[in-house]
């Protein structure tokens, strides 16, 4: 996978690409986590889903907001 480019766009705002991955786990389940994996105190490994962002900081921001939400009502309803 190619690596996400920093992008200014002359006359106006600068444009970013955002990764970033978000999921729950139990308290002490956790052991270690690295580039969309976590490993388990059980020695077990499983994966983060990483989501890819692009636009303005503000574009950026107001899309991870409403991912967030999102995120919350499909654990939380």
């Amino acid at each position: 996978m190619p690596k996400p480019k920093l992008k200014l766009v002359r006359g106006g705002s600068p444009r970013f690409t955002m990764v970033y991955g978000m999921r729950l786990f139990p308290p002490g389940d956790v052991t270690a986590a690295t580039s969309g994996k976590v490993t388990f105190a059980t020695g077990e490994s499983g994966r983060v889903t990483l989501h890819v962002l692009d636009g303005t900081r503000e574009q950026i921001k107001r899309q991870l907001l409403a991912s967030v939400d999102a995120f919350f009502d499909i654990y939380y309803g």
